[in-house]
This record gives structure tokens, C-alpha cells and sequence, in this order.
């Protein structure tokens, strides 16, 4: 309700944007923007975890262990010796999402992830109370690891659900903010005293 300079209740009413980001997508959108921060060359994956009352509290991505070089371990998928590889090393989204927590746990929380957990991260979703996995992409399915990460879950009652997104792409512009007023909305009046 807007009050005019004469105090009269004016009828126009603004209304609320309408393509704001539904809950799903937004937190989906923060595990996608957190695995830009991974310097794996070949899978990008982040993890964000959410509480019943829809805070966050607790982000990861896949990377190297705390002191330990990027630079110096290996990033490749396949050599001759699986220790010149990176899968002995790496840490995944969700162990680092876990462990970064901000909360004194992770009871009935929710964790959005962009790949379906291998079983190793199923364990450790299992063991912090975890309660339901929502990811954008299974393209592992038949892979051993999730096959039986799918078996702990299910054993343990973790509910597990692919997000399907509203939208395939989201754009984050650092620019909109400097966006003159008028351009995307009408400058409010000013309200004055008689």
C-alpha cells in the first residue's frame, strides 16, 4: 500500500517478481557455482548442504586434501599406476561439504550434489544423519560404486532424487547491480510531511 503527500491510501499495490529462483534451483545453483572452484581438469563437482529451515550449513567441492599441492599430485583419470592417478588423492564434494559444516550436525539435512555420491560418500552421508540426496546427473548408474552406494542408502533409509532444474542455465551478472534505477523497476515516491 503507497501513501500519497495528502496521506489517502493509494490502491496500486507492487507485486513480487516472478522469476525468482524456486529452493531446488537455488541450492543446486550453489553446489554448481561452488565446483568452479575445483582444479580438477576433468570433473567439476560441488556439494551444498541445507537444513529443514533452508539454510545452508555446509558447501564442498572436489579437490586435494588441506596441505596437500595441486600442483604436486596427479590429476589424471587413467596411467599405469593407479598412484599416478587422481582418484587415491582427491576428496569429493560431499566429504568436504560434510566436514566444512557450520552446524553441530547434519541431522534430517539435505545435501544437493551434482553427481549421484559413490559409495564412499554415501558412508559418510549415512554417518552425519543425512537424510535426503538430491542430484542433477547419475551418468555412473551402472558404475559398482553406485550400485552399492545405492544399496547403503536404500539399507539406511536415505531418500535420493534426481532435481530436475527449472532452468538449464542461470546467469550470474556482476553488472545488474549497477543497473540505473528506472531501467528494471519505477523509483519509488518519495512520501512528503505537510
Amino acid at each position: 500500500m503507497l501513501v500519497s503527500a495528502n496521506t489517502s491510501v493509494l490502491t496500486e499495490k507492487s507485486q513480487k517478481r516472478v522469476d525468482y529462483l524456486q529452493w531446488s534451483d537455488y541450492f543446486m545453483a550453489i553446489a554448481f557455482l561452488s565446483a568452479m572452484r575445483s582444479k580438477d581438469p576433468n570433473s567439476q563437482v560441488g556439494a551444498c548442504v541445507v537444513n529443514k529451515e533452508k539454510k545452508i550449513v555446509g558447501i564442498g567441492y572436489n579437490g586435494m586434501p588441506n596441505g596437500c599441492s595441486d600442483d604436486d599430485l596427479p590429476w589424471n583419470r587413467e596411467a599405469d599406476n593407479i598412484l599416478d592417478t587422481k582418484y587415491p588423492y582427491v576428496c569429493h564434494a560431499e566429504m568436504n561439504a560434510i566436514l566444512n559444516k557450520n552446524s553441530a550436525d547434519l541431522k534430517d539435512c539435505t545435501i544437493y550434489v551434482a553427481l549421484f555420491p559413490c559409495n564412499e560418500c554415501a558412508k559418510l552421508i549415512i554417518q552425519s544423519g543425512i537424510k535426503e540426496i538430491v542430484y542433477l546427473s547419475d551418468k555412473y548408474h551402472n558404475d559398482y560404486k553406485m550400485v552399492a552406494s545405492r544399496q547403503l542408502l536404500d539399507m539406511a533409509g536415505v531418500k535420493y532424487r534426481q532435481h530436475i532444474p527449472q532452468h538449464s542455465q542461470i546467469l550470474i551478472d556482476f553488472d545488474s547491480i549497477n543497473i540505473p534505477v528506472g531501467k528494471h523497476h519505477k523509483e519509488p515516491k518519495s512520501v512528503s510531511s505537510p
